[in-house]
């Protein structure tokens, strides 16, 4: 569902994003690691089409990313959720719904389902304005989904958090995916990408250092500790024997 081929991304003589290939299949939960400025949110903003790559190319279900018909199949939730401070969470789900032209009745059925499973119906009518930074999150997913997206691309998505807000969102990762959604997760939190993802990448000066599952991953550079150990090997320049290959 989403493709990769060469893609770089230049600002001046900066390269944030050097010959990047990727693939996220449908139904895979896809762990995008790298430390802060590894290139991580560039990637992200191509894959969406905010961005657009230097060179390289970037498909979402076949579509260029820039394209009407790839930001019909995608979502996308960012670190920081914005929403409309004057409207209450209710009216902010239905200008989603409206944006995205949805029919009424279907849409109306999906909202109520989203705010029963994100469990934000206590403060839904009330303005955002008045939201803590857990419930604007909340909001933001439920919003995210009510089109029911083909890919779900998420960066830092437990940011705020309280631990009954993260076990709500983990589980609609893992739903998303069985539904055959394909879901890229960008996060700095090690232990959740070892508890969720089906692949993991991790990248560091806009360039793949390994990519694989977790078992791979191990095998390949002959570790058997946590995603920590090796993460932090990959990432400090300490040599991990044939974790470049494929």
């Amino acid at each position: 569902m989403i493709e990769l081929r060469g893609v770089t991304k230049t600002y001046g003589a900066k390269v944030a994003v050097d010959h990047l290939d990727l693939d996220v299949r449908a139904g895979e939960l896809f762990a995008f690691l790298g430390p802060n400025g590894a290139g991580k949110t560039t990637t992200i903003k191509m894959v969406c089409g905010l961005l657009r790559p230097t060179s390289g190319t970037v498909l979402v279900g076949g579509h260029p990313a820039t394209s009407q018909e790839a930001r019909q199949l995608i979502a996308y939730v960012p670190d920081q959720p914005f929403l409309y401070e004057k409207l209450t969470g209710r009216e902010f789900l239905r200008f989603v719904v409206e944006m995205y032209g949805l029919d009424p009745a279907h849409a109306a059925r999906r909202m109520d389902e989203l705010i029963e499973i994100f469990e934000v119906g206590d403060y839904i009518d009330e303005l955002c304005e008045s939201y803590s930074q857990g419930m604007k999150q909340r909001v933001v997913f439920a919003s995210a989904l009510v089109h029911d997206p083909k890919v779900l691309v998420v960066d830092e998505p437990l940011v705020g958090l309280d631990p009954r807000s993260a076990r709500i969102v983990k589980d609609v990762f893992l739903e998303q995916a069985r539904r055959g959604v394909a879901v890229l997760m960008s996060t700095h939190l090690l232990a959740i990408a070892e508890e969720l993802s089906d692949t993991i990448a991790i990248i560091n000066h806009g360039r793949m250092l390994a990519l694989g599952t977790l078992d791979e991953l191990r095998h390949k550079a002959q570790r058997r500790g946590p995603l920590e150990e090796l993460f932090l090997a990959l990432t400090s320049g300490i040599r991990v024997e044939t974790a470049l290959e494929s």
